[in-house]
């Protein structure tokens, strides 16, 4: 790993970076941020027959997991989970000093965003969790699948007035329930929501030194917003072909909450 911007006194020597040096290089800011973490080839995919994995490589999956262990909450789409297989974060020995000092959980919490509630609650990831996942739906959702939920032990946070969920109200939904380190990794329509809606304030980016063709999505779906939005880049690292970037929205955070 080295860094390639900005270089500084301080910035680690090219090698095999730490864990700490990692979680240093991709602290959090203060106040709620909404943080999203996806792999990209050359020629766009965000995935290869339907998962992220085979664009992956050894260090964005240290960045993966160095990243998760900054976060107080993971944010996912319902489709990824079904898609991906996701299972509850674990907690891992090298983050706890530094997630106890900060007063987190040992592990982050997993917020699923679902209008439908179309989730199989009999997963680990909804019942054996080591910290209780979280639905975010509307208030509108079936209240059948909503107390399915719930007896399973799901948390289930209202951010939407109507059947689904408005992307705009997530952060702050959860930076009520006391998560401000947010980390989304998709999918793709859920990161193109939170773009839309201006209240993305990092995306951490692994260029992938691949080539895949086909017509796999783009890291981001849905609605183009109506003028592009530029992010500034604040930090460039490179292993093995991959780059990985750090891009921050050039908006204001308002108090205590995500861009607007």
């Amino acid at each position: 790993m080295r860094r390639l911007f900005p270089v500084t006194d301080q910035t680690p020597a090219a090698g095999e970076w730490s864990l700490d040096e990692l979680a240093d290089a991709y602290a959090y800011p203060s106040g709620v941020w909404l943080r999203a973490n996806m792999v990209s080839t050359l020629d766009g995919a965000g995935q290869h027959d339907g998962r992220s994995r085979p664009i992956s490589g050894p260090g964005d999956m240290r960045i993966f997991g160095t990243l998760r262990g900054l976060a107080d909450v993971v944010v996912v789409g319902a489709q990824t989970v079904r898609q991906e297989g996701y299972r509850p974060a674990r907690a891992r020995a090298e983050f706890a000093a530094r997630r106890a000092a900060a007063g987190q959980t040992p592990a982050p919490a997993v917020a699923v965003v679902s209008a439908s509630l179309d989730l199989d609650f009999s997963l680990p990831l909804f019942t054996s969790p080591l910290v209780p996942t979280l639905l975010l739906t509307g208030a509108g959702a079936d209240a059948g699948r909503v107390a399915e939920a719930r007896a399973a032990g799901v948390e289930v946070l209202v951010a939407g007035d109507g059947a689904g969920v408005d992307p705009a109200r997530v952060p702050f939904a959860l930076g009520e329930r006391g998560f401000v380190r947010l980390l989304t990794e998709g999918g793709p329509r859920l990161l193109g929501q939170f773009v839309a809606a201006g209240v993305l304030d990092e995306l951490c980016l692994a260029l992938s030194p691949m080539l895949t063709a086909g017509g796999a999505q783009r890291i981001t779906d849905g609605p183009p917003v109506e003028v592009p939005r530029r992010f500034a880049l604040t930090s460039l690292l490179e292993e093995d072909g991959f780059l990985f970037g750090c891009y921050r929205a050039p908006y204001q955070r308002g108090e205590g909450g995500s861009g607007t």
